[in-house]
């Protein structure tokens, strides 16, 4: 949970009608800051769907105790990148998802045309579409219909725990550069 409120929120309002891109090393922060997003969806009565590009990041004891109730949370599970993308397209173009969320993992390379598709989807049906890469900040966003890019940290607090850092990139409703910080307990035996 959220130790205190960010500045400005990374939550499902200020991504309604979005397409996002959360990034970073594979050190886990964007899966963390995802299930943020999932939980405040859940919270305020918004269905979410996760998709898994076969990577397998996703792992239920983890989005439990972060506080997500996996019985109302679809996971598709898939084999690679279009699939994910497919699969997503899918979900978004039903309307019944206020939030889903594709893990794309390393290397996705995602067609113009997708990314266009689901920008489109998420602004019709007033839905985040949230895509998880992993990619140095340097590197292209997924294409310039993304919304708003961000780049996600993680760092060791003294005493345990860690914090995860989110720092926007690219905004378009907003000047980049804005940072969302959460301070979170880490898993059993995390030290």
């Amino acid at each position: 949970m959220p130790v205190a409120p960010s500045t400005p929120p990374f939550d499902l309002p200020s991504l309604a009608g979005l397409l996002a891109e959360v990034s970073s090393d594979g050190n886990g922060a964007a899966l963390t800051l995802a299930l943020s997003l999932v939980v405040d969806a859940q919270r305020r009565g918004e269905w979410a769907a996760w998709i898994d590009s076969g990577r397998g990041a996703f792992f239920p004891p983890d989005a439990a105790a972060g506080g997500a109730d996996l019985e109302a949370l679809p996971v598709a599970r898939v084999a690679g990148a279009p699939a994910a993308l497919r699969a997503a397209d899918l979900l978004a173009r039903s309307g019944a998802f206020g939030l889903v969320v594709i893990d794309l993992g390393p290397d996705a390379r995602v067609p113009a045309a997708a990314v266009a598709r689901l920008a489109g989807l998420a602004r019709r049906h007033a839905a985040a579409v949230l895509c998880l890469t992993e990619k140095p900040p340097a590197a292209p966003s997924l294409g310039s219909l993304v919304a708003v890019r961000a780049e996600a940290l993680r760092e060791r607090v003294p005493g345990g725990g860690f914090r995860v850092i989110l720092r926007g990139i690219r905004d378009r409703r907003r000047a980049p550069g804005w940072v969302h910080e959460e301070a979170r307990e880490g898993p059993e035996g995390y030290a």
